[in-house]
């Protein structure tokens, strides 16, 4: 299937817009995305950025500062229109279904540099024998568990040397994801998480390398760790994604600030509650998600953080407190909220807990320049 052109026409102001629409603020978006360049170049690694924050290539040619880099993406939907566009290596860093490894050959033949991953000999015995019977490599990564949070094998777990050698020719390296980089509360324990991150990858890659299988590839990271990350020795490249929009969540564990937080949803102001001191507003759960990332942080950002539509200035004292389908209720931490700054029909932005579960829910992004002003409508991949 063959993709339009992502960039559209300038749309003339966030007033104009429909309500519920999701805004990027664009130079945001290249202040974060330089700043990742730099982490990585002092680190002395490849940038493999995560595209399933933003599922589009127009993000992603401000990410990469113009340069050809590889990817990682979560779905096949997003492997096949990124390949598209131009972009030929790939990490779908999602445990192979044995039943998508026909679409995976379709990729790779048609001259994607597409790599999967897996854990256990049962997925890896079922990739050698779909490479064997299409007389096709697949090159595969060994995912580590590393934190205990999610997937993966341990580095010292006997599994991983009977699942290196089951993969034979296919295997390409290790990877992992610390995503217990999330439950940190201070920078001191991120660093020591992103430390056990690489310490616990790269004595994986070590230990298949000593069993005399090769392991080129030495693949870590999480938004969290990159950013907290003093020293990457033994790695080969480091995987964030939601760096490059930012979000409650993010600014909460201090990866960044309020002010760096690049997407937004513009929500239109429905109704006024006077008798339980409440705002309705037109974006419900289907709109900003069921995320409540911040429940267990230091602030509660509820279901969202309230900004002016037209400065994106942070609103004192009120968030959205709760949702329904398309409903949002934003109320006063105070218990006091002040009407008058919300007239029926004015707009507000939504500051999102999980800025790749907020965007899940829209199929363009309305691009501003710091703005009030809509610079393009960009496009983005949903779907699997």
């Amino acid at each position: 299937m063959k993709h339009q052109d992502r960039t559209g026409p300038p749309q003339g102001t966030i007033f104009d817009i429909p309500t519920p629409s999701l805004t990027l603020d664009l130079p945001r978006l290249e202040r974060n995305a330089a700043a990742m360049r730099e982490k990585v170049r002092q680190l002395g690694v490849t940038l493999r950025p995560h595209v399933k924050t933003s599922k589009s290539i127009d993000v992603l040619r401000v990410l990469t500062g113009g340069d050809a880099i590889p990817i990682t993406v979560s779905t096949l939907a997003e492997a096949h229109y990124f390949f598209e566009h131009g972009v030929t290596d790939i990490l779908y860093a999602v445990g192979i279904a044995p039943a998508k490894l026909p679409e995976v050959a379709a990729l790779i033949r048609a001259g994607c540099r597409l790599k999967i991953i897996l854990d256990t000999p049962e997925a890896a015995a079922a990739v050698a024998a779909f490479s064997d019977a299409n007389d096709l490599p697949i090159p595969t990564l060994i995912e580590i568990d590393t934190d205990g949070h999610r997937a993966g094998v341990a580095a010292d777990d006997p599994l991983l040397i009977e699942i290196g050698r089951a993969l034979g020719g296919n295997r390409a390296g290790v990877m992992t994801h610390a995503g217990a980089s999330y439950d940190c509360r201070s920078d001191d324990e991120t660093v020591a998480m992103a430390e056990q991150e690489r310490s616990l990858t790269v004595e994986a890659a070590e230990r298949l390398r000593a069993a005399g299988l090769a392991c080129e590839i030495v693949s870590v990271g999480s938004t969290p760790t990159v950013h907290f990350g003093r020293n990457l020795d033994g790695v080969t490249e480091a995987r964030a994604g939601v760096y490059a929009f930012g979000d409650l969540v993010q600014a909460e564990l201090g990866t960044c600030a309020i002010d760096d937080i690049a997407i937004g949803v513009i929500a239109s102001v429905i109704g006024h509650n006077r008798h339980h001191g409440r705002v309705l507003i037109d974006a419900g759960f289907l709109a900003l998600s069921r995320d409540r990332g911040t429940a267990g942080m230091p602030l509660d950002w509820g279901y969202g953080a309230v900004c002016d539509a037209a400065t994106g200035e942070l609103l004192d004292d009120v968030f959205v407190s709760s949702t329904n389908q398309e409903h949002g209720i934003i109320t006063s931490r105070s218990g006091e909220i002040d009407f008058d700054r919300f007239p029926i029909g004015s707009r507000v932005k939504i500051l999102p807990n999980h800025a790749c579960a907020t965007a899940a829910a829209y199929g363009r992004y309305f691009v501003t320049d710091g703005s009030e002003r809509v610079a393009a409508t960009w496009d983005r991949v949903n779907g699997w």
